[in-house]
């Protein structure tokens, strides 16, 4: 078993922080990306938007939500223990399983058979939506 990322939020409260925290982060990746592709001040301003610089705080959170990686035995053995609710999508019969677990009540994952990282980064989408972003 595997762990990626770091961000673990155990709770609603905690959440809220670590996604404002990510804010000023997010705002100046979008303004550095504007740079580089030399938007002019007036093209910045018309393009740049709040649900721009929204949708990169919202990306940038998503990508460093902490996801196990393992095979499904790893992953039944790891979830035996903890009382959660599960959403889990793909197949039963793959060997190996991405999974986040949500402020301790929710469990997301994902079956996948080879391309681990494609998995994980798929994995972290599929958690924010079904989690995180309501509650942001």
């Amino acid at each position: 078993m595997e762990t990626h990322g770091f961000l673990a939020p155990e709770t609603e409260t905690e959440a809220r922080e670590r996604y404002e925290a990510v804010g000023p982060a997010a705002q100046t990746v979008v303004k550095e990306t504007a740079k580089a592709m030399q938007f002019a001040p007036d093209e910045y301003d018309e393009r740049v938007t709040g649900e721009v610089v929204e949708t990169a705080r919202d990306a940038l959170f998503a990508s460093l939500l902490t996801v196990r990686t393992g095979t499904r035995e790893e992953y039944d053995d790891w979830l035996a223990d903890r009382d959660r609710e599960v959403v889990e999508e793909g197949s039963e019969n793959v060997e190996r399983v991405a999974w986040h677990d949500a402020l301790g009540e929710t469990v997301v994952a994902a079956t996948y058979q080879r391309e681990e990282r494609a998995a994980v980064a798929t994995l972290r989408r599929q958690a924010f939506g079904r989690v995180y972003r309501e509650m942001l």
